[in-house]
């Protein structure tokens, strides 16, 4: 039996002006329970915007938006005990240590002494020193702080902002297993990001935005279906025939090393095709997320 997994997060046709500057202009966006969801797009495009609407922190001027199926603004105390946010540029309290800070985000949760474990687990995984006052913190050791004080309790919701800034890529591995195993317990994780890469490793999911607008919104899988897999193929005999099988585009030969494009559709008579030579190498590469973000802002910018 397929196990149905509810929105957590629900966004239809949502708009946000700051005077004249329309910031949201229609975007829609889904979360659901489990799921690792990327909401990508360059800085100015309306990420966080839409995750400060989430929070109840900006009233929206159209469309609709709920949190756990509740008004974020309506219902912002409730909402907030089930969830955990860490912003891109944390700011902390600074005459409190490291650690004094964690208990103080902590208890604005409402967790208290349940979390002492996992919160020295988390404290040691980032190798943060948490009786230096947060003064003398450098912004990745102020992100460790945002993110054990997050992780330390759980939640049902998880919203991230740009939450790797500042971090070395040990740590950003670190941070990367963590949210993994938030979502393994059942809880929604909204991954606001710039970097491609990040998003491609843990995202099942992704919501491309440009101006405040969705203009690609799916799974992984799914998307890459929209573009085509390269192929790089070593076969010394040669292989001019493969540039005319249906589906193949950009078709180069250099020496003994053949390289094309080919559409989902191609692929079964590119492998008959292959199968006919002497293939010393082959390598099928689907499409980057880079290439479905540039595809995506390449289509919307041009109907724009």
């Amino acid at each position: 039996m397929t196990t149905v997994h509810e929105p957590v997060i629900e966004i239809s046709g949502l708009r946000k002006k700051f005077g004249s500057f329309v910031a949201l202009d229609g975007l829609d966006l889904t979360v659901r329970q489990g799921e690792v969801a990327g909401f990508l797009g360059p800085n100015g495009a309306g990420k966080s915007t839409t995750i400060r609407i989430l929070l109840g922190m900006y009233r929206h001027d159209g469309g609709q938006a709920t949190v756990f199926g509740a008004d974020p603004m309506a219902d912002a105390v409730a909402i907030h005990r089930r969830l955990a946010y860490v912003p891109g540029d944390v700011n902390l309290w600074p005459q409190l240590s490291g650690g004094e800070c964690i208990d103080l985000l902590l208890s604005l949760r409402g967790v208290r002494r349940e979390s002492a474990t996992r919160k020295a687990e988390l404290i040691e995984r980032f190798e943060l020193d948490p009786t230096k006052k947060a003064s003398t913190y450098s912004k990745g050791n102020r992100q460790k702080v945002a993110l054990v004080a997050a992780l330390a309790a759980p939640c049902e919701l998880l919203l991230l902002d740009e939450p790797t800034a500042g971090l070395d890529p040990l740590m950003t591995r670190e941070f990367t297993e963590c949210v993994r195993d938030v979502a393994a317990t059942g809880a929604a994780v909204l991954l606001s990001s710039h970097l491609l890469a990040e998003v491609e490793a843990l995202c099942e999911s992704v919501t491309i935005i440009r101006a405040g607008k969705t203009v690609q919104a799916g799974s992984l899988a799914d998307l890459r279906h929209l573009r085509r897999s390269r192929v790089t193929a070593t076969i010394p005999t040669g292989a001019s025939d493969l540039a005319a099988v249906g589906g193949v585009h950009d078709f180069v030969v250099d020496g003994s090393e053949v390289t094309f494009t080919v559409e989902d559709s191609g692929l079964p008579a590119v492998t008959q095709a292959l199968a006919r030579h002497d293939v010393r190498g082959l390598a099928v590469e689907p499409p980057s997320l880079e290439e479905l973000f540039l595809h995506a802002y390449d289509n919307a910018a041009a109907t724009s």
